[in-house]
């Protein structure tokens, strides 16, 4: 099949005329179509002369089977001319070449080939390839390039030109990678000038022994010369990367950088520095970043004696809380003897360091250990969850009777009753009469005549029928979450209630006056949530937790006692639970149910009419109680951010939430809102000062993975 277009001479009508051409010539009978369908091998002869961009991409797609989607923007002619004829496969990348020319991309979609400006292509979806690439062609891909000898950084500068302006190319520096967005014949030239680069080095890496200094103290200084900041991989202003790790077991220096001229220059800088140390010169201060230096030095001192110190004898128990003693600015020990004779470890609480005096030998594996043991600590975040859930429930029916009419006449009189209920209950006759006041709540309804003197009440009403009805129904969702962080494997404690005083003795004395002088003693405890939890992380990400958990409050019951009655619920356990996840402690589900019936024998057994003559109680108490509890393990400072960061966000948007109605009464008491988190009025992180001794080269420690925040849990 051949596609012509047709020419005039008026080149002012040349580009419509094309494009009627070539609509005519696509214009083909169903037997054609059919052919061309049986033929779709046949080569085709392009000849597009200021034909219409649109136009020309609409007879591609009749060619190819392609769907496109034509950006409003793209506008123009375009000249494809071809000789020969041209495979058909061949017609789309052709079409492509064009439109590049011209400014345009095309972007490949599922099912669809978007045509936008060049400009506006790499914001849009494309083909994301690894660092192995087959695509070709004029169409936009994305390649992620990780380089394994080179350095990212120092690539960009000389693949950038070679990019156009309107594609893009990036560096991620932590994993050493390139992101490169642009066309996929580009994008192979780029990946064979990286690969001619991106090899190793014979030279890049080197091993040198100590014989005298500690291989840790060594790496920390030439770090911080060498590379112009800390021991670990910082780009020096050359532009050149030195790495320097110590192996503390063969007491060596690893060395690597893509600059064969500065291992010389440290090998030289080594050897001067690996020398006997001189007469008096034994003497080293190691400052701390996270442990205690009192405690490490106790340590310390046990191994070189070989003795247990007595703060590693036994562990204290949940609820203890031994706390060392207060020791002055600097504690001194004795020289020690044994294989470490005339060695001394010093520790100076005031700039929390150690100041060892030991020969070479002692010192370098002493500064091993303590590498070791000055990491950083966990820190447990403990979410705990108490749900309580109570449900009462109490009914009360009754009558009683009362005839006092002929308390006072002459001669045998006949009086009495029915006194149903105990004294003092809100629901006894005869309080009723004293004082009709003391009824407790409910309907009462009763007959008064009058008032009458009864011997040893005096006068009160003369109630002659007293009935009442009553049922109750209360519930209760108490919901409480307290929260608390502490270290790893130290005691944290929350308390959220009160401290009631409860007397624990009394006492009066008369003396020479005539008045007496009483005294109480008065114990003051702590009523309300109590938690108490030491956390143990493993290296697993397991965490062992010592609880104790406690819910107590004052009882309301109107049982007789000399004092205070608090009820209590506690928990004492040891569980393992995984960082993140929730377990369940404990809980109470309880159903009380009681009924109680006062009645006239066997007046009140009488069916229909015994109403009459009996009061009836019921109740039922249901409680659920639920606790729970999730840790979360932060071990680096980012995941403190992130969860404090939610929790603040949290109240701050509660805040907001909360606004004063306006009042023309009263004014308005301006409610501050709280700050961002990082805001300037709250305290800005800012970098601490560079010790004397920065920090040992070593890999880092991998976070654990924090779970998205969520809502508490709730209660089955």
């Amino acid at each position: 099949m051949t596609i012509n277009t047709m020419k005039k001479t008026r080149s002012s009508f040349s580009g419509r005329l094309t494009v009627g051409a070539l609509l005519v010539a696509l214009s083909l009978s169903p037997l054609q179509a059919q052919a061309q369908a049986q033929t779709g091998s046949d080569p085709v002869v392009l000849n597009f002369v200021n034909a219409d961009i649109p136009s020309v991409i609409k007879a591609v797609g009749e060619l190819t089977g392609k769907n496109f989607i034509i950006d409003p923007r793209v506008k123009g002619t375009v000249i494809i001319t071809s000789a020969k004829p041209v495979p058909r496969d061949q017609v789309y990348p052709i079409l492509l070449s064009a439109l590049r020319m011209q400014g345009f991309s095309a972007i490949e979609g599922r099912g669809v080939v978007k045509i936008v400006p060049e400009a506006e292509a790499k914001q849009n979806y494309s083909v994301t390839r690894g660092k192995e690439l087959r695509d070709s062609g004029d169409h936009i891909i994305t390649q992620v390039y990780p380089l394994v000898y080179e350095s990212a950084a120092q690539m960009m500068p000389v693949l950038r030109p070679l990019i156009g302006p309107n594609n893009t190319i990036a560096v991620l520096p932590n994993s050493n990678t390139l992101v490169i967005t642009d066309y996929a014949d580009n994008v192979r030239r780029l990946n064979a000038i990286i690969e001619a680069v991106d090899q190793p080095s014979a030279n890049d890496t080197a091993l040198i022994r100590l014989s005298h200094v500690s291989a840790v103290d060594l790496a920390q200084s030439l770090g911080r010369l060498m590379a112009d900041g800390p021991a670990g991989g910082q780009a020096a202003p050359g532009g050149s990367k030195l790495l320097i790790v110590p192996d503390v077991r063969s007491n060596s220096l690893l060395v690597r950088s893509d600059n064969p001229a500065r291992i010389q220059t440290l090998r030289g800088l080594v050897a001067g520095l690996d020398v006997p140390g001189a007469l008096g010169g034994n003497i080293h201060v190691v400052y701390l970043r996270n442990a205690e230096a009192a405690k490490l030095a106790e340590t310390l001192r046990g191994i070189l004696t070989g003795e247990v110190p007595a703060a590693l004898a036994s562990t204290p128990s949940l609820g203890t809380g031994t706390a060392p003693s207060a020791s002055p600015a600097t504690t001194s020990s004795s020289a020690l003897s044994g294989p470490a004779g005339g060695s001394m470890i010093l520790a100076d609480s005031a700039t929390n360091s150690l100041i060892i005096n030991a020969p070479d030998v002692t010192y370098n594996a002493l500064r091993a250990v303590i590498d070791k043991l000055d990491a950083r600590r966990a820190q447990v975040f403990i979410e705990a969850l108490v749900v309580e859930i109570a449900a009462e429930k109490a009914a009360e029916f009754g009558i009683q009777w009362q005839d006092l009419r002929k308390l006072y006449d002459e001669g045998t009189n006949f009086i009495g009753g029915t006194n149903l209920g105990g004294r003092g209950t809100g629901s006894n006759i005869i309080d009723a009469s004293v004082n009709l006041g003391s009824l407790g709540q409910g309907l009462n309804i009763g007959l008064v005549s009058g008032t009458i003197t009864i011997p040893g009440l005096g006068l009160v009403t003369n109630l002659g029928m007293l009935a009442r009805a009553l049922e109750s129904d209360a519930d209760a969702n108490i919901l409480s979450t307290p929260n608390l962080m502490t270290l790893d494997n130290e005691e944290a404690k929350i308390v959220v209630g009160q401290n009631v005083p409860f007397i624990t003795g009394s006492y009066a004395q008369t003396g020479s006056s005539t008045t007496a002088t009483p005294f109480q003693t008065i114990e003051r405890k702590d009523v309300g949530l109590t938690l108490r939890v030491r956390p143990q992380v493993s290296e697993g990400g397991t965490v062992k937790l010592q609880i104790y958990q406690e819910i107590s409050n004052l009882s309301q019951t109107t049982t007789v006692a000399s004092d205070l009655i608090t009820n209590m619920r506690s928990i004492d356990s040891t569980v393992l639970v995984d960082d993140g996840r929730i377990i369940v402690l404990g809980g109470l589900i309880s159903d009380t149910t009681q009924d109680g019936v006062d009645k006239v024998p066997l007046l009140g057994d009488i069916p229909g009419l015994g109403y009459l003559f009996k009061y009836e109680k019921r109740k039922r108490v249901k409680t659920n109680l639920m606790v729970f509890l999730r840790p979360y393990v932060l071990r680096d400072t980012a995941s403190s951010d992130a969860l404090t960061g939610e929790r603040y966000d949290f109240i701050r948007q509660r805040q907001a939430e909360f606004q004063m109605k306006p009042n023309i009464m009263l004014p308005d008491m301006g409610i501050k809102p709280l700050p961002p988190l990082w805001a300037p009025s709250l305290p800005q992180r800012v970098s601490p000062p560079q010790p004397v001794q920065p920090e040992p080269a070593q890999a880092p420690v991998p976070a654990q993975p924090l779970p998205e925040p969520t809502t508490p849990p709730t209660a089955p």
